[in-house]
């Protein structure tokens, strides 16, 4: 089901205010689109709770995934 005008109105009102609430994040973004995505790369994640606990994973991208990233940055104007 795709989502209607109103639900992208919200979603794009909401991604502009976390984007005003931690302004490095998009500029990092864009610095891995423009640098690092490509197929091969390898892009690490790792969540730290309030209480110390921490989460960590990885992906390797392939090419379908760079293009899904691509796809994605032209849906929100990027």
């Amino acid at each position: 089901m795709a989502p209607n005008m109103m639900e992208m109105l919200a979603l794009k009102g909401k991604i502009d205010a976390f984007a005003k609430r931690h302004p490095m994040f998009p500029r990092f973004l864009g610095d891995v689109k423009s640098t690092a995505l490509q197929d091969g790369t390898v892009i690490d994640f790792m969540v730290t709770t309030p209480d110390g606990a921490q989460k960590k994973s990885n992906i390797k991208l392939s090419a379908e995934d760079v293009e899904f990233f691509m796809s994605l940055g032209r849906l929100g104007g990027k």
